[in-house]
């Protein structure tokens, strides 16, 4: 590994020798529980769930709810999903075995020998920590730093949150090291055409074609939206790109929202009802869902759509359903990940 000392030879007893000249990349996913125990889902969901960023109620009453009433129940029903999907072979979820391999391929096409520049990642949420994997790639010498968070559209309750853990973690740093952060993809051409890829190859492999494709992103609170949130404009946009790059209209490619929580109203429409209304209806039978606002495939696209939305769409009286897996680890996430990397380390490496 190439790295010089930070400071010159010196007469004080003990002194401290240290690394730098290296860049590190941190990609940032939301998180997983480490395994589907529901003691394990109940720890992943607290941390989870007690961030500000993401419940933006009153603190004290929130916690009171969280502790009193959520987490005696929720576990127990999100622990059902992660088993259904739960990859048995390297006991971890799929958002940790996408984003840690695509941590690998990205490495190998970068600097695979790690003399300038080094990949890593993280979870937001449970291991391994954001904080850990800075503490980890300053020790092995990267005084700069490139933060990348996995989510295409901004939010205050992804990307933002993201930005603020780096930010308590530099907060216990003596040396900080310079700190970029990867904005929001959203419109990015690499981006649009690395789903608009995804989708082409998953259509090539159905003996049917869908009638209509529908682009689910992950929803929030509308009052996040009327707080000045710009993550429902970004997925509008997002939408329209991909609707335009596949050369498809506004009746064969539709937008709605997934995952909502709560009685309070959310973004609409809501993916459930759409899915359901297009068959019930609207009297389609073939049907693809994509979900342009996840990297990596995960819970939320796996168990939520992926399985409770064909249920929901063949119990309407639908016949043929289907979803696109994420990116992952493809050569299109590659490609993609590569081109927004190096167009924010310009300046830093020599390579850009």
């Amino acid at each position: 590994m190439s790295y010089r000392t930070a400071c010159p030879p010196s007469d004080i007893l003990n002194h401290p020798t240290f690394k730098i000249g290296l860049i590190g990349v941190l990609l940032v996913n939301l998180g997983t529980p480490e395994s589907t125990d529901i003691i394990d889902v109940r720890r992943y969901l607290a941390q989870f769930l007690s961030d500000r960023r993401v419940i933006e109620l009153n603190p004290i009453l929130w916690q009171m709810i969280l502790y009193c009433f959520i987490l005696r129940t929720r576990p127990q029903k999100t622990s059902k999903a992660y088993r259904a999907i739960w990859m048995k072979e390297s006991n971890e979820s799929p958002l940790r075995h996408y984003t840690r391999k695509g941590a690998l391929r990205l490495k190998q096409r970068l600097d695979p020998t790690e003399t300038t520049l080094i990949v890593d990642w993280a979870m937001r949420y449970g291991k391994p920590s954001i904080g850990d994997r800075m503490r980890a790639l300053q020790e092995e010498g990267c005084d700069r730093m490139l933060i990348v968070p996995l989510y295409p559209q901004y939010s205050a309750s992804t990307t933002g949150t993201v930005i603020d853990e780096v930010a308590r973690e530099l907060l216990t740093m003596r040396w900080q090291p310079a700190i970029r952060t990867q904005p929001a993809f959203y419109d990015d051409p690499a981006y649009v055409e690395a789903i608009a890829m995804c989708i082409e190859k998953h259509l090539s492999t159905l003996d049917w074609q869908p009638e209509v494709i529908l682009a689910s992103f992950h929803g929030l609170p509308k009052r996040y939206l009327l707080s000045g949130d710009p993550y429902h404009c970004h997925c509008l946009k997002t939408g329209r790109l991909l609707r335009e790059r596949l050369g498809l209209n506004t009746n064969t490619f539709r937008l709605a929202f997934q995952s909502r929580f709560g009685k309070e109203e959310w973004l609409q429409p809501y993916t459930d009802e759409v899915i359901a209304a297009l068959s019930h209806n609207d009297g389609f039978k073939r049907l693809v869902v994509v979900m342009p606002g996840f990297v990596a495939d995960c819970v939320e696209t796996l168990e939520e759509i992926g399985m409770q939305g064909c249920e929901t769409f063949k119990r309407a009286g639908g016949t043929h359903f289907s979803v696109v897996p994420c990116v992952n680890y493809s050569e299109a996430a590659i490609n993609m990940l590569e081109t927004l990397i190096i167009r924010e380390l310009c300046g830093w490496w020599n390579k850009c």
